[in-house]
């Protein structure tokens, strides 16, 4: 007998690294996700085979369960110390689920590829968690960390609004349907982030920005209230310009689509992955010409 989990990889529109902070985020679930299927054995392990998108294997290991209780191992395989650390915080938040079976044999499989940065590790947490029936917020943090918004993006099937505070995930689902959604574009840049690497780099460059909590708050609420085409437009701009202040980095504008006509914004780590792209002609020729030919429609983008 099986069990299927799944979780919906995400996107995060706004307030990108101030969410940290307590800041008000936008954050959209996409039509992409990834699952975990388990099959009961009798070998006293755990053997793992992880799929891309494409059909090939990304990961294929055997863990015991006496390395996942223990958390050690001899392997020095990071990819492999990566899952054996979740699932061993993930035994010391449940140690019952392992104690009461004779081991498993798991697959996952995305439904984008692992490079896009998407969420393949937040949908592999959240479907960890959803298997051993604890927290998937609190395995966050005790492994890869960060604000929380991608757990809530592979809980729910509808825009969000997403604050941290005193350290608690709150979560709102909001019905988000841009009047302007023709002219959104998602556009992969093919540099993937490493997002514990981009909160270290925000951190280094300042205080925790709290003070710009209630701008970005504001920018929020103006990009899910006032999403024309127009009013879309300053919102972006706004937001990018705020941003490249406090990060003291160029827009992605700035520095690689200048000649652009319309406007481009920076999704979650600064830097890489996708940006989103408003543009009342298609930008396909464009972007190709650029040399990045992975653009999508908003619509074959967001569930």
């Amino acid at each position: 007998m099986q069990k299927r989990f799944y979780s919906n990889g995400k996107l995060l529109i706004t307030s990108e690294y101030l969410v940290l902070d307590g800041a008000t985020a936008l954050a959209l679930p996409t039509k992409f996700g990834q699952d975990l299927v388990i099959e009961l054995t009798h070998h006293r392990s755990i053997d793992w085979t992880s799929f891309d998108a494409d059909g090939s294997i990304w990961l294929q290991a055997v863990l015991s369960l006496d390395e996942i209780a223990s958390g050690e191992t001899l392997t020095i395989e990071p990819t492999f110390l990566r899952l054996l650390s979740i699932l061993h915080q993930a035994h010391l938040m449940n140690p019952t689920l392992l104690e009461n079976s004779s081991g498993f044999r798991i697959q996952t499989h995305l439904s984008f590829p692992r490079f896009w940065g998407l969420g393949s590790s937040s949908t592999l947490i959240n479907n960890v968690a959803q298997w051993f029936e604890i927290d998937a917020y609190e395995l966050l943090q005790k492994t890869f960390g960060g604000s929380g918004y991608d757990i809530a993006c592979a809980q729910n099937d509808s825009a969000i609004l997403y604050q941290r505070k005193e350290n608690k995930p709150f979560v709102q689902t909001i019905e988000f349907k841009p009047e302007c959604a023709q002219n959104i574009y998602f556009v992969y840049l093919n540099q993937k982030q490493d997002s514990r690497k981009a909160i270290e780099s925000y951190r280094a460059n300042g205080s925790s920005n709290t003070d710009l909590i209630s701008t970005f708050d504001q920018l929020t609420q103006n990009m899910v209230l006032k999403n024309d085409f127009e009013n879309l437009t300053q919102t972006i701009r706004a937001h990018e310009q705020k941003l490249s202040e406090i990060l003291h980095l160029q827009t992605v504008q700035e520095r690689l689509f200048a000649d652009f006509d319309g406007v481009i914004k920076s999704l979650g780590g600064w830097g890489g992955d996708f940006v989103m792209v408003l543009s009342k002609a298609n930008p396909e020729a464009y972007f190709k010409n650029k040399g990045y030919p992975t653009i999508l429609t908003y619509a074959e983008m967001i569930a």
